[in-house]
Parts: C-alpha cells; structure tokens; sequence
C-alpha cells in the first residue's frame, strides 16, 4: 500500500504557474516510489485535490483529507512547492503545525523571516553576511528620489520585499525611472525594497539536511543577457546560461558552499533551500534566500542534484523518509 502525499501548488501569488509546472516534475519523480503523490491546487477560492483520471475534488481543511469518489485521502505529509503566499511566508507551515501534518519546508518562523527580504537581510547581516544596503518602504510611505539615489546610488534595485525575486523587479539605471520602479513593485505587494547594485558573477547553490548531514550541492553560474535575472530569464529559453557546476576554483566553490551551510544553520532552515550570491572576484556577497526553489526538470536545484551524482528522485524520497521516520 502506498503513503499518500500531498505536493501542494498553485497559490495567490504571481508564480502560481510556475509552482504548478514544479508540482507536475515532483508528481512524476514519485510515481515509481514507495509514496502517492496527490496535486493539492490551492487557489484564492479553493483547496482541490486532483485525481489521476484529471477529476477535481474539495479538501476538508479541518483535518487535511479529500474524498475521492468513495476513499477517503488522509494525507501523510505535505510536499510545499507553493513560490510566494501562502507557502513561502509561514501561513501553510503554520497550518499543518496546528493539525500536525509534516510537511517539506522550512518551519512557519523561518519562512516568515525569509519572505521580507529587508528583515532577512539586516539579520544575516548580524550573522557575518555581506548584503546589500537598502531601504524599505511601505504602502501610503513618500519617497524623495534624489535622495534614495544619493543613499544607494546608481543602478539600484527596486522590487517587492515580500515575494518571488520574478515578477515587479526593476534595475534603475537613472533617476528618473525610479518612481515608476517603485509603482511597479507595489503592484506585487504592500512592501518594497530599494537596494543598491552590487556587481559581478551571479551564483546559486542549494543545500539539503538528509541521511544525518548538511550537504551543499554543486554550485551554478547564472549568465544571461537580460539586464538581470528576471522572469524573461528564467524561463525563457535562449535568454540565460546555467553552468553547473560553475567555473570556478575548488577553493571559491569550497567558500560559497560554506556560506550556504552557514546560512542554513543560522537561520534554522529545513528542506530544501537555495542562496544566490553575486562575487566580484574578492568577496561573495548575498542577494537573497529561497526557502521554497522551483523543482521544474530545468530548474537549479534539480540540475545541482543530477551534477552532485543524485536523482531528483532519490532525493525527494529522503526528504519524506526523514519527515515520516
């Protein structure tokens, strides 16, 4: 007999499709497995669990089980694939907490830290971290642009503090496109950060908890020919390069997988998480921490699994086999 899982997808948020194609890809690793994945679409209206004939039926979120058809589903575990609310920022960790059902991701605290990216960052800035001066601003706040630009200076980033690092993100270049930037943000959330540009390489490295250890997995390279590693970037094909594993020295690889263990543990992280890092060829500075990575076949973290010698599969079965033993 077969565990039922539950990979939950969708959301309210902007990735909702692209949480949705994540969900498809792990579905398909765990079709062999010792588990039964069921697709659970969270949407603004509705909880459904989708069947493998394609029909929909309703989740019963007093106890998180379905009925489908004539069985009664009582989900096991929770595999969060949800980009954005409401599985980024704690609220579906803090559910399955009060009804105690495990789930994959990081714990509701640290989802929640993680998700405002300016709190994020002024305390792993305490940790040792180098970050990104900044500011942030709130919904009905005034702004006075010249002097946004003479604090960060010029490029600067302006996007939402609390979401996907896909959508409502604008490089400024000159002043005066700042004030349309920061509109632009708000359209994705109540929040909006405005960080100064750090240039240099772009890199992204995941790390795991399983089998009793912290493992850091290979590290990428991102190189696109967009301003930046936007949405277009992402998931367009033809518009980034993705190296893996990056071009680098044993010794810088050896450092950024380090800093990606340490953030780990200091911010008390579970599951799956990627840290994506710009280096100027001294130092490897943070951009920002993804507890809930697109797991899409293309994907970095499934492409850094395949380079450290694993099977995405293998690896999504210790995730349950540690969460249900």
């Amino acid at each position: 007999m077969k565990i039922d899982i539950a990979i939950i997808a969708g959301g309210y948020s902007s990735e909702r499709e692209v949480s949705l194609r994540s969900a498809a890809f792990v579905m398909k690793c765990l079709e062999s497995t010792a588990y039964q994945p069921w697709l659970v679409d969270i949407s603004d209206n509705e909880w459904k669990v989708t069947s493998h004939k394609g029909e929909s039926y309703s989740v019963d979120k007093n106890n998180f089980t379905s009925m489908v058809g004539a069985q009664k589903i009582a989900f096991k575990a929770a595999y969060i694939i949800v980009h954005g609310t409401p599985g980024e920022d704690g609220k579906l960790q803090g559910y399955f907490d009060m009804i105690g059902i495990p789930y994959s991701s990081c714990n509701a605290a640290t989802s929640a830290l993680t998700f405002n990216k300016y709190y994020c960052n002024q305390f792993l800035r305490s940790e040792g971290f180098t970050v990104a001066k900044s500011h942030r601003l709130l919904k009905g706040d005034m702004w006075d642009s010249n002097e946004m630009v003479e604090s960060l200076g010029l490029p600067i980033f302006v996007k939402p503090n609390a979401g996907g690092s896909s959508f409502g993100v604008t490089k400024v270049k000159e002043l005066e496109q700042l004030d349309r930037a920061i509109k632009l943000a708000f359209d994705e959330g109540e929040e909006v950060l405005c960080e100064s540009f750090m240039g240099g390489r772009e890199f992204t490295c995941g790390a795991l908890h399983f089998h009793g250890k912290l493992t850091a997995f290979p590290v990428t390279e991102v190189i696109t020919e967009n301003e930046f590693f936007n949405y277009e970037a992402k998931y367009v094909v033809g518009k980034a390069d993705e190296i893996t594993p990056a071009d680098l020295s044993s010794e810088e690889t050896l450092e950024i997988q380090s800093l990606t263990k340490k953030l780990y543990r200091s911010l008390d992280c579970s599951g799956i998480i990627r840290a994506d890092f710009i280096y100027d060829g001294k130092i490897f500075r943070l951009l920002e921490v993804n507890t809930v990575p697109g797991m899409t076949e293309t994907s970095f973290i499934p492409q850094q699994i395949r380079a450290a010698g694993y099977t995405e599969t293998s690896i999504l079965v210790a995730i349950l086999d540690e969460l249900l033993n």
